[in-house]
């Protein structure tokens, strides 16, 4: 982490590090959805679960975001982030949250969500 994303307190901001949670549960997903056989979705978050900071995250930590699939449903996945923080020969876990995204179509006006696999990969 670098110094851009400091709070006054010297902590890295909770806020970019939920953006990183989001961005990394979306990258998750995609990957999950294609490898179920489906095609490349275009994705919104509507849900972020419980997120708690246990540990805070310093400048020159060196942070991961491990994502696991929780579950895939018609038009939507979720997703659990792991947080964790790499500071000297310590990791520390940072947090977690579980993600909900909904597939959607851009081009359509209403952006209404889409199936994300096809009706042959659903039975996987």
């Amino acid at each position: 982490m670098m110094p851009r994303d400091v709070n006054p307190h010297g902590t890295i901001f909770g806020g970019v590090i939920l953006s990183y949670i989001d961005q990394a549960g979306a990258i998750g997903a995609r990957r999950e959805v294609a490898q179920a056989g489906g095609p490349l979705p275009f994705l919104v978050t509507v849900a972020i679960n419980r997120v708690e900071f246990r540990q805070p995250v310093l400048v020159g930590d060196v942070v991961r975001f491990l994502t696991r699939l929780v579950r895939i449903g018609r038009t939507s996945i979720t997703m659990q982030v792991s947080v964790e923080a790499d500071r000297g020969k310590q990791t520390l876990h940072v947090t977690e949250a579980e993600l909900v995204y909904v597939g959607i179509d851009p081009a359509s006006p209403d952006r209404r969500p889409v199936p994300l696999l096809n009706p042959k990969s659903e039975n996987l």
